[in-house]
């Protein structure tokens, strides 16, 4: 990853990895490599077996339906001489992150376990413009336990709403949909899947983009960046509508669960509710 990065204090901090004292190599950058090409970025923690972050850029609904795709892992977090380029998973346990022997064994929603979890992307299908990316985002990496009634849920539903908006309302200098979004997940204190995989409390998602209707059609003039949030609570509800937050709100919350202030977008992007008028150019360079 080049340019700016998510500010997490005590996790990445100025595009920098926290590995530090007890956290010694616990957290990886994984640029996600799928048929020889970047297709997004996930920030690894290999203590908890999750990602803190996957971060990629959004260019228009998915051209094909949802991939049966087998789900895949990332070599190097079991040995740095491996390949870069993701595999599809094999038997038993892997020691730096979850594999198939941690959620092959979960139980489906129904009457009497609805409080079950499931494999919860935060880089979502959905919001993956080719096939290939589509398939690409079925990494473990980029997977936590999400249970079931929150993910079919309130944060699907989200999903949708989102993706709806960036299409609308996220344009890039040349006109093509472009928006930036990073999905993350805070990681509970205790609770586990097999024993193992660390079952988030919560999940939060942030986008920025240059907005369509602020842009004057005839000289391009007068950009303004705009960004959202939301953030849910990863346990059973009932189905309900997650309220759009502002940048500066979702940052709010998260400082809770850290020392410093967190940063999830560069300057460029407002925390509050106007839009903002920098200049691009660190934004621009967000991912790979």
């Amino acid at each position: 990853m080049k340019g700016t990065t998510p500010n997490l204090p005590g996790i990445l901090v100025d595009g920098t990895v926290q590995n530090q004292g007890q956290n010694q190599n616990r957290y990886k950058p994984i640029c996600q490599l799928f048929n020889n090409i970047y297709r997004f970025a996930t920030l690894y923690d290999t203590f908890n077996r999750i990602p803190v972050f996957s971060a990629y850029t959004f260019t228009g609904p998915p051209t094909d339906p949802r991939p049966d795709e087998p789900w895949m892992i990332e070599p190097q977090l079991e040995g740095e001489n491996n390949s870069p380029i993701m595999q599809k998973i094999g038997g038993g346990q892997y020691e730096h992150q979850a594999g198939n022997y941690d959620y092959g064994k979960l139980k489906r929603k129904n009457s009497k376990n609805y409080n079950a979890v499931n494999r919860g992307h935060l880089f979502p299908n959905s919001h993956a413009h080719d096939l290939e990316t589509q398939e690409s985002t079925f990494t473990l990496t980029n997977i936590v336990p999400q249970v079931v009634s929150f993910n079919d849920g309130s944060w699907r539903e989200m999903e949708e709403n989102v993706r709806k908006k960036l299409m609308t309302d996220c344009f890039s200098d040349n006109r093509n949909i472009e928006a930036y979004v990073v999905t993350g997940a805070v990681p509970s204190k205790s609770n586990t899947l097999n024993k193992r995989v660390n079952i988030p409390q919560l999940l939060w998602t942030a986008f920025c983009c240059l907005d369509k209707n602020k842009i004057d059609n005839k000289t391009n003039k007068k950009k303004k960046w705009m960004a959202k949030a939301h953030w849910g609570w990863n346990n059973k509800v009932q189905k309900e509508t997650l309220n759009q937050l502002t940048l500066g709100e979702l940052e709010e919350k998260l400082n809770e669960y850290h020392t410093d202030p967190v940063k999830v977008f560069p300057e460029d992007c407002p925390r509050g509710p106007k839009p903002t008028t920098p200049p691009p150019t660190q934004l621009e360079e967000f991912l790979p």
